[in-house]
């Protein structure tokens, strides 16, 4: 009886150790136009910690979250489109939300040339903070790219590509990661030598402010799916693109593709711009092998001084249309919630909407 209980013991204390689980949560396009650079200035710093107060515990939360840094951290003169440069203060903001990984491959990662890139770098490194993209020079996209980030004992490589730089030529010896198959296939093959346990793809590609991706987009995310990738998550439209968990059609895995997030923070004026979506991942790993066992999303508005009568720029995560805000507020949150939606329960495939408070 001893022996047999020892040894259920033991079966039960691997099951324990076998089984590992990680949420990953993935959000739009970090931005800082003109109007939130000057709603953010006190006397001559900026203060930003009204932006994300309502969604920082939900950013915190995830053992990895991941955004897109669409911003230089160039210096002054600080300015928004179309050569975006924010204040230094914005970035530990960001970092104060709880974001643990910044993407920098996306159309304005030059919008302050070599300098800009430099110094983006410069200041990520100095927070300590793990980004992909864009180097300095070829030897350091050497050393850290693929992405490699380990997190409650998972191996995570992230990958990030851009489709371009709004026509700026990248300085030499400067690297931007752009979309490339030949270099995105040497990457993958790279990657998969890491022995991670997922492999993910952050692609910034698309036409702004349409709702649903190109064929070249979708062509693109299933050569990466059969080249290695496990899932690939878009920036760039501006705008919600629909999203999907898709079925291996050789093992029994599952991938979700997001075209496109949104804007997570934004001062963007043109229809569906003013929000966006947070993913979650959850994935778990049983005796090496690493499966999604759940995939959702949640809405996040913007909303901006003209509707709140504040005076700073917040997130709003969709439970609080239950809020006491502004009428104003309501309704153009209502409107940004119901065409999401829309769009959501008309293409979706396999993931559904989740609420925070």
């Amino acid at each position: 009886m001893r022996q047999l209980f020892i040894l259920f013991s033991l079966c039960f204390s691997l099951s324990l150790t076998a089984q590992e689980k990680i949420t990953l949560l993935f959000v739009g396009d970090l931005m800082q136009h003109q109007a939130q650079i000057e709603a953010a200035r006190v006397g001559t710093s900026y203060d930003y910690s009204s932006c994300f107060k309502h969604v920082k515990d939900e950013i915190s939360a995830a053992d990895l979250a991941v955004a897109n840094l669409e911003v230089t951290l160039g210096g002054k003169p600080y300015s928004g489109y179309p050569a975006f440069s924010a204040p230094d203060e914005y970035l530990y903001a960001v970092k104060e939300a709880g974001f643990d990984v910044l993407l920098t491959a996306n159309n304005h990662c030059l919008d302050r040339r070599k300098k800009g890139l430099e110094r983006t770098i410069l200041m990520l490194d100095s927070l300590h903070i793990p980004h992909a993209g864009t180097y300095v020079n070829k030897g350091k996209r050497d050393e850290g790219y693929p992405l490699l980030i380990e997190k409650n004992h998972f191996r995570i490589v992230l990958l990030n590509y851009t489709y371009g730089t709004n026509g700026i030529e990248v300085t030499p010896p400067n690297v931007v990661n752009y979309i490339d198959r030949e270099q995105i296939k040497k990457d993958i093959l790279k990657a998969r030598r890491m022995m991670p346990d997922v492999i993910i793809a952050c692609m910034h590609w698309g036409i702004e402010y349409r709702s649903l991706p190109e064929r070249s987009e979708r062509d693109l995310a299933d050569w990466m799916i059969t080249q290695g990738v496990d899932h690939v998550i878009g920036s760039h439209p501006h705008v919600l693109q629909p999203m999907e968990v898709i079925q291996d059609k050789h093992t029994p895995a599952k991938h979700v593709v997001v075209y496109s997030l949104g804007n997570f923070i934004s001062n963007m004026s043109k229809e569906d711009t003013d929000g966006g979506a947070m993913v979650k991942l959850e994935l778990q790993r049983i005796f090496r092998i690493t499966r999604l066992i759940n995939c959702e999303y949640s809405l996040v508005w913007t909303s901006r001084p003209n509707l709140s009568g504040k005076k700073g720029f917040e997130l709003y995560p969709a439970s609080f249309l239950d809020k006491p805000i502004k009428n104003e507020e309501v309704s153009a949150m209502k409107r940004f919630l119901m065409r999401a939606r829309i769009l959501f329960d008309t293409y979706n495939r396999g993931i559904k909407e989740y609420f925070f408070e």
